[in-house]
């Protein structure tokens, strides 16, 4: 067991860790963040993307000892209070989810790209969210709350 600080959405967690713990396994079932899922364990689906300083990072296949003094954040992470971060908002005005399992991937993917790039371009979305499945086919409701977001924050600035 090793001592590990986390700086997770803006707490510091202390924790006795194995050399083997992932980040998503510490995330769920240490921290009780549930907004980031498992789906394949292999880094490939996206239903376990946290932003680990910003960028968009799959939590299944990082070791939580790696990310010790960098920022986390989860789905939960994102709302200010009561209040939705834009991006959660424009998913919910679109009504873009069926099972709403590769949702928290989808959100923080989207995050993180309109945090580098705040004009994207339909192909600039398009291929940020190539990897993140969605096995339900609410792909054009996705696409649509992406367009939500990307007005909701040209709208403020």
């Amino acid at each position: 067991m090793k001592q590990v600080q986390l700086f997770v959405n803006g707490q510091t967690h202390s924790l006795s860790l194995t050399k083997q713990a992932t980040l998503l396994h510490v995330l769920r079932n240490d921290l009780g963040l549930n907004g980031p899922k498992y789906g394949c364990g292999l880094g490939e689906c996206g239903a376990c993307t946290v932003l680990v300083d910003g960028i968009a990072a799959r939590a299944c296949v990082i070791p939580a000892s790696e990310v010790q003094d960098r920022s986390i954040t989860t789905l939960e992470g994102l709302a200010t209070g009561k209040k939705l971060h834009f991006v959660q908002q424009a998913f919910v005005d679109a009504q873009a989810a069926q099972c709403g399992y590769c949702l928290n991937g989808m959100v923080m993917t989207a995050v993180a790209m309109l945090n580098k790039n705040p004009k994207p371009t339909e192909a600039h979305i398009r291929n940020a969210m190539s990897g993140n499945l969605c096995r339900c086919g609410a792909h054009l409701e996705i696409m649509d709350a992406l367009n939500r977001a990307c007005a909701l924050m040209a709208a403020t600035e």
